[in-house]
C-alpha cells in the first residue's frame, strides 16, 4: 500500500507519472531529449539562428523592459540570453540541455558575452542558487512544454523569484490559425499520456493564467523574413506581464 503522498510536490511527481516516460521534456529525466534535438547544430532548425526575439527585443527598444538582473528560462543555445547581456543586463540562464548549454557557451565566448549558464530543472534552481529577485523573467518556448498540472509549480516560481515591480515576457504556442501545439482540453493529456507536441493557448487563457499579473502587452508574434537579424513566427503568442509593487510586496 502506497499512501505517500502529503506535500504539492508528491503530487506534481505523482502527476508527472502520469506520462509516458519519451513524453517528458520538463523534468531533469527530459534533458536526453533535449540533447538529442541539440545534437546537430546545422538543422534547419528556426530558433537554431542566432538572433534574438523580435519581440524582446520590441520590449527593450520602447523602453517597455529596462537593463537589470534576468532569468532566461529554458533557454536553448542562449540566442536570447546573449542578446540581454550585450544590453547590459545580468543574465542567469538555465536549461535541461547540456547540449544546448555547450553551444550556448561556445557562442558567449565568440561574442564576449557575460552569462551564468545554469544545467538543470528550473524549478529546482529556483528553491536554491536562483532565488532572484528579478527583474525580467523571459521564456521563450519552456511554458508551452509543460502539462497542466506544472503550471501551478510555473507560477510558484513567478512567485518566489520575480521582483516588485518586475517583467515576465513569454513566448508560446498559439491557438487558431495554424498555430502549433495542441488544443485538446487539459483532461485529454492525461488520458493520452502526452502532449502531442507541447500545449497550444488563446489570449483567454494566457490571461487568465496569469491574472496575477499586468497584461502590458499580449498579441501574435511578428513573422520575419529569413534575413531578418531578429527571430518571429506568427503561430507564436508574445505577453509581457508587470508584478504591481504593492502586491508583491505584501507576499
Amino acid at each position: 500500500m502506497d499512501r505517500g503522498l502529503r506535500t504539492i510536490d508528491d503530487v506534481m511527481k505523482l502527476l508527472d507519472g502520469l506520462f509516458a516516460p519519451e513524453a517528458d521534456r520538463w523534468t531533469s529525466s527530459g534533458a536526453a531529449w533535449w540533447d538529442d534535438f541539440y545534437a546537430d547544430r546545422g538543422r534547419p532548425v528556426p530558433f537554431f539562428a542566432a538572433k534574438p526575439d523580435e519581440s524582446l527585443v520590441s520590449y527593450v527598444q520602447r523602453g517597455l523592459v529596462a537593463p537589470g538582473r534576468a532569468l532566461d528560462l529554458g533557454c536553448g543555445p542562449g540566442r536570447n540570453a546573449l542578446h540581454l547581456a550585450s544590453l547590459g543586463f545580468e543574465v542567469d540562464a538555465v536549461d535541461l540541455s547540456p547540449t544546448a548549454l555547450a553551444w550556448a557557451e561556445d557562442r558567449a565566448r565568440e561574442t564576449g558575452a557575460d552569462v551564468r549558464f545554469h544545467q538543470g530543472d528550473a524549478f529546482a534552481l529556483t528553491r536554491a542558487e536562483l532565488a532572484g529577485p528579478y527583474d525580467l523573467v523571459h521564456d521563450s518556448g519552456c511554458f508551452h512544454h509543460l502539462p497542466p498540472h506544472r503550471r501551478v509549480g510555473y507560477l510558484a516560481l513567478l512567485d518566489r523569484v520575480l521582483a516588485p515591480g518586475g517583467h515576465y515576457a513569454l513566448t508560446c504556442f498559439a491557438a487558431g490559425e495554424g498555430g502549433m501545439g495542441s488544443e485538446r482540453p487539459d483532461a485529454d493529456f492525461y488520458r493520452d499520456a502526452r502532449l502531442h507536441g507541447g500545449v497550444a493557448y488563446d489570449d483567454a487563457s494566457l490571461r487568465r493564467i496569469f491574472r496575477d499579473l499586468t497584461v502590458v502587452e499580449l498579441r501574435r508574434r511578428r513573422d520575419e523574413p529569413a534575413d531578418s537579424p531578429l527571430f518571429g513566427e506568427p503561430f507564436l503568442w508574445t505577453g509581457l506581464f508587470r508584478r504591481g509593487e504593492a502586491s508583491a510586496a505584501a507576499r
